[in-house]
């Protein structure tokens, strides 16, 4: 019997995994999974070459059925940041998908090419709850990525905490073309399906067409990014189609950065249909999420999941008891969905850690209802301005509601009087003809209050973001 993956005992005629044309059962991935997992067992712990493809899933699925920890690789990294991540996590093995081409960075680990057929042997013996599962690696932006281990309990707890939020099934199919080298698109979004039992529908690359197609047959939730779901609702009204396919859908849902407020509004004008926001991280797994049988505001990311204790602290470590939706504070949790700390680094994971309570180092205020809503990270979000604490994202989210702004992105920059001024960075929706910059300062000035107003705009082409979409703040900084 499987623990984290209960329906791999019925080996039935069931999609399990649909990478485009390429499927395989349930049947097949115990077969081909546990096959690999036989041949794996005993390993200290595997790399995991995580392109967009079957073979990724069967390599995750045979490697926890294993009890071998599995590192998984993005593509796209460069050699030093590999060269760095295998050096630190000295796998065993790398796992692959045949024919596929490997960095010179990997030429010193043994390849096994992952099959997708085979017959499953007598089982491993599965280890206990605190066991190590996976080894992601942080973004790496104040260092050398560090490696998070994440042990067995973290992942049965997040995925079954977010089943009770979402009423998340085996009946569900979910549709999504995330990389898999992250938490988002390979524990929520293929380890999580897998789990409950459903069908895991791949688009090997994200687009509103393959969206449309795929909720339109048979899909029934879809996960996503921001930037996903602005292209989405820059195209929902003039696409009667894609229109129809997200009305069609149970549950759409966004994470991995903040959804603008903007897309949330034009996405449930055109469908009736609201955006999810949830809310995690790396090294906690899902930590809140808006409820299918509750209600929120579009920029809350919910209630704690059952099982997580949070807690808002001041910077002197005081914890904020008001529900007030103003006071802001650094989110804190504790519970068994947390990580068991950064792989050979024990001073990181002291310093991450306030006694049991994990420290985010996101900011953000508390409603009424108990819900959380976001202001953003505390090392590049938060601005203190003449003696106001304000988050970048409430800015944002005003900017974004200005018809000539397209993209924003707003930093801190240190000013003599103010001790630090909030810089809006702008993409223009006519490039030609931007609004100015005391345009902008009076819109947010009127929604917000005129201490939150940008006291500098910039316009760019693009705003830089990573493979999972999120705004490279950092990188504007040093712009």
């Amino acid at each position: 019997m499987s623990d984290l993956f209960p329906a791999l005992d019925a080996a039935s005629d069931r999609i399990a995994l649909r990478f485009g044309e390429r499927t395989l059962t349930y049947g097949e991935l115990a077969g081909a999974a546990g096959a690999l997992a036989v041949r794996i067992g005993g390993a200290s712990r595997v790399a995991l070459w995580a392109t967009p493809t079957l073979e990724t899933g069967v390599g995750a699925v045979a490697a926890l059925l294993a009890g071998v920890p599995v590192v998984p690789l993005n593509p796209k990294t460069g050699d030093g940041e590999l060269t760095h991540i295998i050096t630190d996590s000295a796998p065993a093995a790398v796992l692959a998908g045949p024919g596929e081409s490997l960095p010179m960075a990997l030429d010193g680990l043994e390849r096994i090419d992952v099959p997708l057929t085979g017959t499953a042997g007598p089982p491993p013996v599965e280890p206990g709850p605190l066991s190590p599962a996976l080894i992601v690696y942080t973004s790496g932006t104040t260092g050398p990525p560090k490696g998070a281990v994440l042990p067995r309990r973290a992942l049965t707890t997040s995925l079954d905490a977010l089943a009770d939020a979402w009423a998340w099934t085996g009946d569900d199919t979910v549709v999504h073309g995330l990389p898999l080298f992250h938490v988002h698109g390979l524990i929520l979004g293929v380890i999580g399906p897998l789990r409950r039992g459903g069908e895991v529908r791949h688009l090997g690359r994200f687009s509103v067409d393959a969206v449309a197609r795929e909720l339109t047959a048979g899909g029934t939730v879809l996960f996503g990014v921001p930037t996903m779901y602005h292209r989405l609702a820059e195209a929902v009204d003039g696409d009667p189609e894609l229109r129809k396919a997200l009305t069609g859908a149970r549950l759409l849902v966004s994470g991995s950065a903040a959804m603008p407020v903007h897309d949330h509004r034009r996405i449930e004008a055109a469908t009736g249909r609201g955006v999810v926001e949830r809310y995690g991280m790396t090294e906690t797994l899902m930590n809140t999420s808006v409820r299918v049988d509750g209600s929120s505001a579009p920029g809350s990311v919910g209630v704690p999941l059952r099982g997580v204790e949070l807690r808002l602290t001041e910077e002197d470590g005081s914890v904020i008891t008001e529900y007030d939706g103003v006071s802001i504070g650094e989110i804190q949790v504790r519970g068994d969905h947390l990580f068991t700390g950064y792989l050979n680094r024990p001073d990181a994971t002291a310093a991450a850690f306030d006694g049991d309570w994990f420290r985010t180092g996101d900011m953000a205020v508390r409603e009424a209802d108990g819900s959380i809503r976001i202001v953003g990270r505390k090392a590049t979000d938060l601005i203190k301005s003449g003696g106001y604490k304000m988050g970048a994202g409430e800015i944002e989210n005003a900017l974004l509601e200005h018809p000539g702004v397209r993209e924003a992105a707003v930093t801190g920059e240190p000013d003599a009087d103010l001790g630090e001024r909030a810089v809006a960075w702008i993409v223009a929706a006519d490039r030609q003809n931007p609004p100015s910059e005391a345009e902008l300062a009076d819109h947010v000035a009127a929604r917000l209050a005129p201490h939150k107003r940008p006291r500098a705009v910039r316009f760019l082409d693009e705003l830089p973001r990573n493979d999972m979409g999120k705004i490279m703040k950092r990188s504007l900084g040093a712009s």
